[in-house]
């Protein structure tokens, strides 16, 4: 049986600037401490996690078009791109892997243009409001629905 382990964490805009951002909202960690967090929490689960990063809406679609054989499932924080990128949305349905939504504010509980998401129905989950720990939670939902 084949190990089905290899997820892809991919971060949109802004998020490169973690640490310049509101802590109340984003909390404390700069992107590099984010990063490796969430592989301490990949390796915890055994998964094989893999990061990309970009402020270009191209860059992420172009990301998400390669992902077929490359990986078994996908956390996406697309940052604001989340509330119109349609095209975005159309790049993870082409790349049909199980995908799960991130973000580390409480998008519920602010700003109304916030809680619009494009992806959330391709999506297995929806995680918001827990920082860091997001990403932990995340990567156990894609290993029980990859198991």
């Amino acid at each position: 049986m084949t190990t089905r382990n290899r997820i892809d964490i991919v971060h949109g805009v802004n998020l490169d600037m973690l640490g310049r951002r509101p802590a109340a909202h984003y909390g404390d960690l700069t992107f590099d401490q984010l990063e490796q967090q969430i592989e301490g929490f990949a390796h915890e689960l055994d998964l094989e996690p893999r990061f990309f990063q970009t402020n270009s809406e191209g860059e992420f679609v172009g990301h998400l078009h390669r992902l077929e054989g490359l990986a078994d499932g996908v956390i996406l924080n697309p940052g604001a791109w989340t509330h119109y990128a349609w095209a975005i949305r159309d790049a993870l349905e082409i790349a049909a892997v199980p995908a799960v939504e991130v973000h580390l504010s409480d998008v519920e509980h602010r700003e109304e243009f916030r809680r619009v998401s494009v992806i959330r129905d391709l999506c297995v989950a929806t995680v918001a409001g827990q920082g860091v720990e997001g990403y932990r939670e995340a990567l156990a939902i894609l290993k029980r629905h990859l198991a």
